[in-house]
């Protein structure tokens, strides 16, 4: 994924009609794990949204009290190595800062409840605001599963983007 990215992101740059120190990353669900991931890593992407994944990733795949957690599921053996035990969601956000950085969430959404949510995105919002630049970061709760609802992401592109 990462080559792909590296791929394109170049084949963007050198586009006449793309603004390449505006190019961002939206991902939902699964796109969401990659919207945390390859930003993390790939700095060329300016901001990053990350849609119906967000939250406490260890607890997602360990907890077996959780009836949505992995170790009920299929999924249950994640090829994450030593993820668990290293960093979760807040800390690829922290690899994402000072970029701006939102979070989309609907609060019916069974991935993970909304307090692992909250708690987790509550560390990035606190890394963004130490540093002055709370205006960065943002997360929208909306009522609604699984899903995108947009208008909260619209916004902040509309400002992070500086859309006219």
């Amino acid at each position: 994924m990462l080559s792909q990215h590296r791929q394109i992101l170049a084949w963007l740059k050198t586009q006449p009609f793309v603004d390449a120190g505006r190019i961002a990353f939206y991902g939902k669900s699964y796109g969401g794990e990659m919207a945390m991931r390859i930003p993390a890593i790939l700095e060329d992407y300016c901001l990053s949204v990350c849609s119906g994944d967000f939250g406490d990733w260890t607890r997602k795949v360990t907890d077996t009290y959780f009836p949505r957690s992995f170790m009920h599921s299929f999924e249950w053996e994640m090829p994450y190595f030593n993820m668990g035990s290293t960093f979760s969601y807040a800390e690829m956000a922290y690899l994402i800062f000072p970029r701006p950085f939102m979070v989309e969430r609907g609060r019916h959404d069974t991935v993970q409840p909304d307090e692992w949510v909250a708690y987790e995105y509550a560390k990035v919002s606190h890394l963004y605001d130490v540093f002055g630049l709370k205006d960065r970061t943002e997360i929208e709760f909306f009522n609604g599963g699984h899903a995108s609802r947009n208008d909260g992401v619209i916004r902040f592109l509309q400002k992070q983007l500086r859309w006219p």
